[in-house]
């Protein structure tokens, strides 16, 4: 016997439940979905970065009406567990299997780099929602390939900048030894004019930073510059702290070593921290006031960078996917879309430069107790406005 077709109705829970669910399982519709592959960290010292990606993404998908474009969404959410042989695994699935318009979601720079080659070759759409690697803002730019974070140097070049600006003299350096980190550190010198006392570099994932203090109790410079993701920089703060070398010299620190996840983990310590970012939660425009609210709603905690940088590229896609008229097989014109990035964004200003890499502010942020007595990240200014990274000129696209 012929079933009935779903009702409209049964036909939005279905929606819902797929994407909460975060299975590939296509929509009931008689239009074919946007098929988005999203591969994060999920597991292991990286997890609340991915957590927040996914949640950031699902929030915007949510605030879309439960579509992208007007397309229902078919979204698959892998967890790469920091490891770049899961990633090629889920990777391979995305493009072989599931046939993805787009693949998103990488946090670290040293899990995407080995596969974004393989996904690049299959002609398959990449949006970058964290790390923006050197090589491709430059000579190995690709029309498939779109920054919608920063580049990696760019937030801790605004870092440097301060640093000059607050008159430290001697500044100590400190990032773990894997391209986002080498990258952050080249990034802060690139503004800095002061001299760097140390330059340190420790090992991915560790949690023991003892030889890294005593190193700097000796040193004793003005002020100290981290960039130590997820659960690296929630032990370094504690332990710089415990030591009392918080009180000896001023702490600096990319928006992502400094974001909300950090001050819920660490607590008191975080207060006075000065961190940069592109985006802050109070930043007043009406895109980021509803996302604020609705990430707050939704999962009961502040946002981070990671959240924002996942909505605005889960906004950019439904720009795009309105801008073709759903019409995802014309690949040249939905690419065309996206670098058009016809959306309000909640950091405010933003495009694309030519290479695809972002041209936007870059605002400084300071952790402190509000009125509710509870720690937060405050907007305290703007220390770069309409910055483009450093490598544009090496890219030949147009």
């Amino acid at each position: 016997m012929r079933q009935a077709a779903p009702t409209p109705s049964k036909r939005a829970a279905l929606a819902a439940a797929a994407l909460v669910a975060s299975l590939a399982i296509p929509i009931a519709s008689a239009t074919e979905p946007v098929k988005i592959g999203l591969l994060t960290t999920l597991s292991g010292q990286g997890s609340a970065l991915g957590n927040e990606v996914r949640d950031g993404f699902r929030l915007a998908v949510q605030h879309a009406g439960g579509k992208l474009g007007g397309l229902p969404v078919s979204m698959e959410v892998v967890d790469d567990q920091q490891d770049p042989q899961a990633a090629r695994k889920a990777i391979d699935r995305f493009i072989k299997r599931d046939k993805v318009n787009l693949i998103t979601g990488v946090v670290f720079s040293n899990v995407l780099l080995p596969v974004l080659p393989e996904i690049l070759r299959s002609d398959t759409v990449y949006l970058s929602i964290n790390t923006g690697p050197r090589e491709y803002a430059g000579a190995k730019c690709d029309p498939r390939f779109f920054a919608v974070a920063w580049q990696n140097e760019d937030i801790p070049a605004a870092m440097g900048k301060f640093a000059t600006e607050k008159g430290y003299k001697r500044v100590a350096l400190i990032a773990p030894n894997y391209p986002g980190g080498r990258e952050s550190l080249e990034g802060f010198k690139r503004l800095y004019k002061g001299t760097v006392a140390d330059e340190t570099y420790s090992k991915m994932g560790q949690l023991d930073f003892a030889p890294e203090l005593a190193q700097l109790r000796a040193v004793k410079p003005d002020a100290v510059f981290f960039f130590l993701p997820g659960g690296m920089g929630v032990n370094f703060i504690k332990q710089l702290s415990a030591a009392g070398l918080d009180k000896q010299m001023a702490v600096l620190a990319p928006g992502f070593s400094g974001d909300e996840d950090t001050i819920r983990a660490v607590g008191d310590p975080m207060a006075g921290l000065y961190n940069a970012s592109q985006w802050a939660a109070d930043l007043d425009n009406a895109a980021n006031k509803r996302f604020v609210a609705g990430f707050e709603k939704a999962y009961g905690r502040m946002p981070t960078m990671y959240a924002a940088q996942a909505y605005d590229a889960a906004m950019l896609i439904d720009s795009a996917v309105r801008k073709v008229g759903g019409k995802l097989e014309d690949e040249a014109a939905f690419r065309k879309a996206l670098k058009r990035a016809e959306f309000a964004s909640v950091r405010g200003n933003f495009r694309f430069n030519t290479n695809q890499y972002p041209v936007q502010d870059i605002y400084m942020r300071q952790v402190q107790r509000g009125p509710d007595g509870k720690l937060a990240n405050r907007l305290v200014g703007k220390t770069l406005a309409a910055h483009a990274d450093a490598f544009v000129s090496e890219c030949k696209m147009q």
